[in-house]
């Protein structure tokens, strides 16, 4: 009896797999120029560029990059079904069952962020052309 309820135990486990292990995702930003500070829209911030930032894997976000001197800069990181998460889908059909497909599914276990790794660069802020003094010319006189 011990080792049918240990069976049914595993059985029940083994669905969450992928969901367990591919919960959340590094997301690697950098900037050119590095150095930036980087905010995003999910309120995961660095002080300096590059930098990864963990993200659930389901979770689409902006990530804007600021530095004194440049114009700012986003960029849009979307998710995306991945090969691993692919597999991890396909061992659940095979394995896991329909249970094991909905968690991961609903988990986004089979999803990745891209781009990943975001890169964001900035524009220099055009500087203002030095005042150039206007000479009157030698020769002819106006009229």
């Amino acid at each position: 009896m011990k080792n049918h309820l240990a069976i049914i135990a595993i059985l029940l486990i083994l669905p969450g797999c992928a969901s367990i292990a591919r919960g959340t995702e590094d997301v690697v930003i950098i900037t050119s120029p590095s150095d930036a500070k980087i905010t995003t829209s999910i309120g995961s911030n660095c002080a300096s560029s590059p930098c990864a930032i963990k993200v659930n894997r389901k979770t689409p976000f902006t990530a804007t990059a600021a530095k004194p001197g440049y114009h700012t800069g986003s960029l849009f990181i979307d998710t995306k079904m991945s090969g691993k998460g692919t597999a991890g889908l396909a061992g659940n059909v095979l394995f896991g069952g329909v249970i094991g497909v909905g968690v991961d599914a609903v988990s986004g276990a089979t999803l990745d962020h891209t781009p990943n790794p975001a890169t964001i660069t900035l524009s220099p802020i055009a500087t203002k052309p030095a005042a150039v003094k206007h000479r009157k010319r030698a020769g002819k006189p106006t009229s």
